[in-house]
């Protein structure tokens, strides 16, 4: 689990962090900003016995959760919306094996939902909230990708800057030593450069040219 991150909703600050890189903010910091601290776990507790919410979350892991227990979720589905029924976040998944919520206690202890869930949840306590999670979600996600388009383009310049440094080294070391052919020696050149994309950009040229093609063909 990553570093968390925190976004700012109507002047409360609620955190962020990415699990199964994705993203999961957190539910604790949305309660705790609409009722304060005292109610915060039977906010959350009320929210999920709902069968409104069983359902949503229930069809969220049929869709992104091939190890999700469908007997265990039914079983909750039918209870839903009882008096008797009571039902907490660590409840629901270690019962049906759920990934879309986690509870966890530590210096960043909370309970944190995928996105998706946690919008549902904004609604559910306020509909304004939502909207401006929404909103400052979206311009965190503006913010998280200029930054890495930046990291990129200093990554890129940094490999064109090295590259006459790179392309010397194995003409005048890797080449001898090795004794390639005349027609063979741009293996050694390929293999040398896909060492340094691996080590700015965590993948050869092949893959990076795979990932853009089928990005490409997804777009067409």
């Amino acid at each position: 689990m990553k570093k968390q991150k925190k976004i700012e909703v109507e002047n409360k600050i609620v955190s962020i962090t990415e699990f199964n890189e994705e993203d999961y903010i957190c539910l604790t910091d949305m309660a705790k900003a609409k009722q304060g601290d005292n109610r915060v776990a039977d906010i959350i507790k009320n929210w999920l016995r709902t069968r409104t919410t069983i359902e949503f979350i229930g069809t969220w892991e049929l869709l992104y959760n091939p190890n999700f227990k469908v007997v265990e979720f039914d079983h909750f589905k039918s209870e839903a919306g009882l008096p008797t029924f009571v039902l907490s976040p660590k409840q629901w998944t270690e019962k049906t094996n759920a990934i879309g919520i986690f509870s966890k206690s530590g210096r960043y202890g909370g309970t944190y939902a995928h996105r998706d869930i946690a919008f549902e949840f904004g609604a559910a306590i306020s509909p304004t909230f939502k909207l401006y999670l929404i909103k400052e979600y979206q311009r965190y996600k503006e913010i998280e990708t200029n930054q890495y388009n930046l990291e990129w383009d200093v990554k890129r310049l940094l490999s064109k800057a090295n590259y006459h440094i790179q392309t010397d080294a194995v003409k005048n070391y890797i080449l001898p030593e090795k004794d390639y052919e005349k027609d063979k020696e741009w293996l050694a050149y390929a293999e040398e450069a896909d060492l340094l994309n691996v080590v700015l950009f965590k993948c050869t040229a092949k893959d990076w040219r795979d990932v853009i093609g089928n990005y490409k063909n997804e777009k067409i």
